[in-house]
């Protein structure tokens, strides 16, 4: 007990109640499906161990390779034990020091270091934006110069994107911290924002973005970052190996002239602090090997809509496993998967919608985009909501389809918003209750990160007491 008291104690400031289609989202899912999921996990346990003891009873060539099969499983639940470990291991160490959500995240599905900074692969963000856990790994990959300098062949050039960049690059490739945030901004940046984005980093107002002026934004972006003087010396650690001196210093430090090529300096006040120049992926794909590129308003447009979809795939596909729709109920699990709900309270969300959805048509990639964009511009749908109840009244499918075409000029599908009120509409009055919709949502639009502060302390720790209690018995029975 004291051993799960401890687990549980690392899990509590960290925990954000993010759902998959693993972990404990798949253990409750046994029981929406049709009700033969105990059943069906005898039958695979009854089939492993028959086929064991065919191969046992195949004489001693079998019984050699059924005992290299159980010494490879168990290499491998080693690697996943040490792995886990030494993931529990640094999430303890967190503990200690004062970090965002933002930056826990980062730190935790970083697998690369280069010159003693943390960097994330195209890999890591894909999985830090989908999943709750990186994937497992024994520590992290040493990159060499060599390495650094062949990303600059794997990079694609800015005309050459796709809805798959991030996909065909998976580890051949780096983003800095900064990059991320900048990244994250991008998937809640409704359409109509891609403009003010793109004129935040056209500094001169030339309708180009050179690599300085991109680099600048950047840079302020570190500026939001805390103020890494004026914190404990582990923390002022930790924070240094995620913002790069050039990244501090960038904006309110003078650079000083190369020396030498490939190394950079900045005046910090206290000597010269060298630094490698790291071309990171983002920069080699709008700016070229050489720096020189420029990026327009359609090549910046065309990025940013290109990682948004890429994104909503990743999550789509998940669900479909190959199929051009996803259930109801797999549409439900995706929305609430960020969010920051009791069990109890997700599992009525769901049973509410098994109740409600008789004919399942399933929803299509299209539908899901279009909704997914329309959450993007979900404060403009709040302000529209406000302006026409002013008494903060429920509303109903066809208030709801005209404020949506209103805020986002989407039309969405009947059957899709049938499909939103089956899940949100409490007392099945045709009528949703807007304010309880917008609070989850918002959840899910900022993948958990906005009610990361309810996430610590006493009611994380409670959550994960009563998660860890039904999972034992669920184990147990």
């Amino acid at each position: 007990m004291a051993g799960a008291v401890a687990r549980l104690t690392v899990k509590s400031g960290t925990i954000i109640a993010q759902r998959s289609s693993v972990g404990v989202a798949a253990t409750r899912s046994i029981r929406f499906s049709s009700g033969t999921g105990q059943s069906t996990g005898g039958f695979a346990k009854n089939h492993k161990s028959r086929r064991l003891w065919q191969i046992a009873g195949g004489g001693a060539v079998s019984l050699a390779a059924l005992a290299a099969f159980i010494k490879l499983r168990s290499s491998d639940n080693l690697v996943n034990a040490v792995s886990l470990k030494r993931r529990m291991r640094d999430d303890c160490e967190l503990e200690n020091v004062k970090l965002t959500a933002r930056e826990r995240r980062f730190i935790k599905f970083a697998s690369v270091e280069f010159d003693d900074q943390l960097y994330m692969t195209p890999q890591d963000f894909l999985d830090s934006v989908v999943e709750q856990e990186p994937r497992p790994r024994l520590k992290r990959r040493q990159l060499s110069n060599d390495e650094v300098e062949k990303y600059k062949e794997n990079t694609p050039a800015l005309k050459k994107g796709s809805t798959r960049l991030f996909r065909n690059l998976r580890d051949k490739g780096i983003i800095s911290y900064t990059e991320y945030l900048f990244l994250l901004s991008i998937l809640t940046k409704p359409k109509s924002g891609f403009r003010i984005a793109f004129n935040m980093f056209d500094t001169d107002g030339n309708q180009r973005v050179d690599k300085d002026e991109f680099l600048v934004i950047i840079s302020i972006l570190a500026g939001a970052f805390k103020d890494i003087q004026n914190v404990d010396p582990k923390t002022q650690q930790i924070l240094s190996r995620l913002v790069s001196f050039d990244d501090q210093g960038q904006v309110v430090k003078p650079m000083v002239a190369n020396p030498k090529r490939g190394l950079n300096y900045v005046n910090d006040g206290e000597g010269l602090q060298r630094r490698h120049v790291v071309a990171t992926t983002l920069q080699l794909h709008f700016f070229g090997k050489r720096g020189t590129g420029v990026i327009n308003f359609d090549n910046f447009y065309r990025f940013m809509d290109n990682l948004q979809t890429e994104v909503l795939e990743l999550e789509f596909h998940e669900f479909s496993k190959g199929n051009s729709v996803i259930s109801e109920l797999d549409f439900a699990k995706i929305l609430l998967r960020y969010t920051y709900l009791a069990t109890d309270e997700y599992d009525v969300f769901l049973e509410r919608l098994l109740e409600r959805v008789k004919d399942e048509k399933g929803i299509t990639f299209h539908d899901f985009r279009d909704f997914c964009h329309f959450l993007n511009n979900l404060d403009d749908f709040t302000i529209a909501m406000r302006m026409y109840t002013l008494a903060d009244r429920a509303i109903s499918k066809d208030e709801f389809s005209r404020a949506v075409k209103i805020c986002t000029g989407y039309n969405l599908s009947p059957h899709l918003i049938d499909t939103v009120f089956a899940i949100f509409d409490a007392d099945g009055d045709g009528l949703l209750s807007y304010k309880e919709f917008i609070a989850i949502m918002k959840d899910r639009l900022h993948r958990g990160f906005k009610s990361v502060a309810k996430s610590e302390g006493w009611d994380a720790f409670k959550y994960c007491v009563r998660t860890e209690m039904k999972t034992m018995m669920k184990s147990a029975n």
